[in-house]
């Protein structure tokens, strides 16, 4: 299983127990965290996406049109 972000920080923390990190370092690790964290997250929606497109693809189409109708007939 891939690690997580906070999985990744604490090692990253832990590896670095010597007296001499700053807290700089540790505000970088949390932010390269943080973009970890995003990064999964967006990986996911976008894998959801995919597999969601492939396993519905007409229901999709179907409410993409009834979007549309919706959508774009009120505003016209």
């Amino acid at each position: 299983m891939k690690q997580t972000a906070v999985e990744w920080l604490i090692s990253k923390i832990e590896r670095n127990k010597n007296p001499s990190i700053t807290q700089k370092e540790v505000v970088e690790y949390i932010e390269q965290a943080k973009e970890m964290e995003k990064e999964n997250t967006d990986n996911k929606v976008i894998h959801f996406a995919e597999w969601l497109t492939k396993k519905h693809s007409y229901t999709l189409m179907a409410l993409y049109e009834h979007f549309e109708e919706e959508f774009y007939n009120d505003k016209l």
